[in-house]
């Protein structure tokens, strides 16, 4: 597919998934993408990672089951890719199956719940702040329930919009389908813990590999967004990302959140705890570790969607620049 169609495909894409999300009808009736690729993780993961073999055969394992997955994704997103576009507005069709790659609308409406329950409780906001990360919420204060989500919503950004979009635009709805299968297959097995150590290997280093331009941009985007929204600055957001992202224990996601908490003036990342444990972090942002809130929650919204429009806006000018 020629780059205008793949600009022009990504655009319309996001435009459907924020206008429609995935309903949950269909939701119901045959599942998500998502729960597909799962349970083919899932099924590598119970049938090839035995805790009897030796680390080095675990790990290639791991490598056998990333490249099975790529080629299945590649396959099934090209597959349905020319099935479609040969039917009657394919086009429209192929966009509105990418659309189930993004998460703009249910990410939005996620943190937004955070705020929400906050305003209500502390428990109410560690209830629904628990379904977007994996930390342990009893541990949570309000500002720390605060910080949780904005983390969140800064790293997901880029995880769940930003990299699939980049994606779709090099390799159509099959580049799209390959991101989203190793993002799946990170969260799944790419931890280091005693089974997926070795067997996750793999799928954990190629994630960081594949987000690694995605989270760039996002950062970039989150810098961009500050232009439109009151209240926050450009220039610190700038400051901060160059600054603090390096700080950050992911390679990746201290990017977006580095922008954006220096976009307003607020400290998230540090210290936190993962199933019990501390995980140590650097600080991002130049807010030092002031007391977050629902507010911070609601203005961090704002921040996402001018960065995500922003997005929008730059892959209207590049499908309009190639078409001429």
């Amino acid at each position: 597919m020629a780059l205008e169609l793949t600009l022009a495909l990504t655009l319309v894409a996001l435009l459907f998934e924020a206008a429609l999300g995935y309903p949950p009808f269909l939701l119901k009736a045959i599942g998500h993408p998502v729960t597909w690729a799962g349970r083919l993780i899932g099924g590598l993961d119970a049938t090839i990672n035995r805790e009897s073999d030796s680390p080095r055969t675990r790990r290639l394992a791991g490598v056998a089951a990333l490249i099975l997955i790529l080629l299945v994704a590649l396959a099934a997103g090209a597959g349905v890719q020319n099935l479609l576009m040969r039917l009657p507005f394919g086009f429209l069709l192929v966009a509105l199956v990418g659309s189930s790659l993004f998460a703009q609308r249910s990410l939005y409406q996620h943190v937004a719940r955070v705020a929400d329950g906050l305003d209500a409780s502390l428990a109410a906001g560690r209830e629904a702040v628990s379904h977007i990360v994996g930390r342990d919420p009893e541990r949570l204060d309000e500002a720390g329930v605060a910080r949780a989500a904005i983390e969140s919503l800064a790293e997901n950004f880029s995880d769940g919009i930003v990299a699939p979009a980049l994606w779709m635009v090099v390799g159509g709805l099959p580049g799209g389908a390959a991101y989203k299968m190793v993002n799946t297959a990170d969260s799944m097995i790419g931890h280091r813990d005693s089974r997926h150590l070795h067997f996750g290997w793999a799928a954990a280093r190629f994630d960081d590999l594949v987000n690694l331009p995605a989270s760039r941009l996002a950062g970039v985007l989150m810098v961009a967004g500050a232009v439109f929204v009151r209240g926050a600055s450009p220039v610190r957001a700038w400051r901060a990302m160059l600054r603090d992202a390096a700080r950050h224990r992911s390679p990746n996601a201290g990017w977006p959140e580095a922008a954006l908490a220096g976009a307003l003036g607020i400290g998230i990342a540090g210290p936190r705890y993962y199933g019990g444990k501390l995980s140590t972090d650097g600080v991002m942002g130049e807010g030092g570790r002031r007391e977050c809130t629902a507010e911070d929650i609601r203005r961090a919204l704002a921040l996402y969607r001018a960065a995500d429009a922003v997005m929008l806006a730059l892959l209207a000018a590049g499908t309009l620049a190639t078409a001429l």
